[in-house]
């Protein structure tokens, strides 16, 4: 038998979220909700259980394809509804059982391994609400909880406490195990409750501790708006912790970063850049209004206003502003300004002039471009792939390249310039 196993609660239907998507699976920083709570959670233990209902199977699959040793159980919410309701049929298997909620993304190791401490039969989080108001009290003497009291039920003194209750309890294993079968759904709402778990412990004559925790880092996600706050948070505490580990940033309060993404080095990001997916970025300047999607860049300058689309690996390259890479394999190249390069390799010593395009799709496929080592393309042109220029090529300007260049060739592919003499006139005196 393991010391702790978490189990995190998830079976609400979140409707105050007014979506068709579970609230657990909508994103902060580019990881699900529940992604983060299942990552703390086995950051302190490897015995962790997750309690779905509402979208089982969405859910499901998308804990177990990040967190597969996870132990998934379904809460039978018609007869068994509430938060007391989810743990009946959980098959316990540690001393002690902590339990939070699936909606807290901000919560901290820390504060889950300050609830899983000493010797209490119930540690219970709570924190100082700013404004208690609509808050259960709990009322604490010499750091024991000597009960949990509604708004509604509160004295004058009792409503004037602000220590509410946090939402996440650690029990002694054997203690839960006791209690759950006393707890009744005897409430306006039919269901049944863990806060009671505090009363019925009390009269068994059980310690039951308050675990001071931080507001912010327990805040729950119950709308779209509070979704928003909590990210912000999260981006904060991704920035300030690059910032201290070297990452220079613009106005940072303008950049979004992943929590995926991974910095090497001395690297810089201007404002208005965007860090998306699994990034890897070394030594690199991103510069302003640019979007990098999970792809990697070393030793390279990306931007202004650039556009980097997943599957990307840049290496000692210029990308200006306006250029707009995907799936694209780059190593020591120039793209100064207005391009699309897509489904593409290319080598050393290559530049690529304005308005060069790689025609990587047909309609039905995509197809693949590949241009060698100190190829000079000229503007406006287009490679129609598959197709291959070899070292050393020289592209004119306005060519549409249809087969490939051997190493050494000039390609071109415009048309006989014709110059009339005196049209203008003649145009014009027509009117």
């Amino acid at each position: 038998m393991s010391n702790l196993e978490v189990i995190i609660l998830a079976a609400g239907f979140g409707t105050r979220m007014k979506s068709s998507k579970s609230k657990v699976l909508f994103k902060l920083c580019g990881r699900e909700m529940i992604c983060h709570i299942l990552q703390k959670s086995y950051e302190i233990t490897d015995n962790v259980s997750v309690i779905l209902s509402h979208q089982f199977d969405e859910i499901k699959k998308i804990i177990l394809k990040n967190f597969p040793k996870t132990k998934i159980y379904k809460q039978d919410i018609e007869k068994f509804p509430g938060t007391a309701g989810a743990l009946l049929g959980v098959e316990f298997n540690a001393k002690k059982t902590l339990v939070v909620c699936g909606d807290m993304p901000l919560i901290k190791t820390t504060e889950l391994l300050r609830l899983a401490a000493g010797d209490a039969d119930i540690n219970l989080s709570v924190f100082e609400a700013k404004n208690p108001f609509g808050y259960g009290r709990v009322i604490i003497k010499n750091g024991e909880i000597q009960k949990i009291v509604e708004q509604k039920d509160a004295n004058e003194s009792e409503k004037a406490v602000n220590s509410v209750n946090a939402g996440c309890y650690c029990f002694k294993t054997e203690v839960l195990k006791q209690i759950l079968p006393m707890i009744k759904n005897e409430n306006s709402q039919k269901e049944f409750y863990l806060t009671d778990t505090i009363e019925i412990a009390k009269n068994m004559g059980l310690k039951c501790n308050a675990v001071m925790v931080d507001e912010q880092n327990f805040m729950g996600i119950n709308d779209k708006f509070a979704l928003s706050i909590a990210e912000n948070i999260m981006q904060d505490e991704i920035k300030e912790n690059l910032m201290k580990q070297g990452v220079l940033m613009r106005l940072p309060h303008t950049i979004y970063i992943d929590c995926n993404a991974k910095f090497i080095g001395e690297c810089e990001l201007q404002e208005n850049v965007s860090i998306i997916g699994n990034c890897v970025i070394e030594n690199s300047i991103i510069k302003s209004s640019s979007v990098i999607e999970n792809s990697v860049i070393r030793n390279s300058d990306i931007g202004p206003m650039a556009h980097i689309r997943p599957d990307c690996e840049i290496c000692g390259t210029h990308i200006g502003n306006f250029v707009e890479l995907k799936k694209a394999k780059v190593n020591d190249i120039k793209a100064g300004h207005l391009s699309y390069l897509g489904d593409c390799e290319i080598d050393s010593g290559t530049n690529i002039g304005c308005g060069t395009i790689t025609c990587n799709y047909d309609g039905k496929k995509k197809y693949k471009t590949i241009i060698g080592k100190n190829v000079f393309i000229g503007s406006d042109t287009q490679l129609v792939a598959p197709v291959k220029i070899e070292d050393d090529v020289l592209i004119a300007a306005g060519t549409t390249v249809t087969s490939d260049v051997p190493k050494g060739s000039l390609a071109i592919s415009r048309t006989k310039q014709e110059n009339k003499k005196e049209f203008f006139y003649k145009f014009f005196r027509s009117e």
